[in-house]
């Protein structure tokens, strides 16, 4: 039974987790605040941020598989 360790996040990797976690708090208390046009764009960031991680990882798979 060996125990592979996990490979380290790259730093963009870890800034863009950080980036994404950052604007669900700020859209979460913009929204508690009433304050719906910074919540919407704060949500608005979240979401690019998921997508471009989601591309990121999805773009890394193929480059692993040969395919890209």
């Amino acid at each position: 039974m060996n125990k592979q360790t996990p490979a380290r996040p790259s730093p963009q990797e870890l800034l863009l987790r950080i980036l994404r976690i950052a604007a669900s708090t700020v859209a979460i208390v913009e929204l508690l605040r009433n304050n719906w046009i910074g919540g919407a764009l704060a949500t608005m960031a979240w979401l690019l941020f998921t997508q471009v991680e989601r591309l990121q990882n999805s773009s890394d798979q193929d480059a692993d598989n040969g395919s890209g």
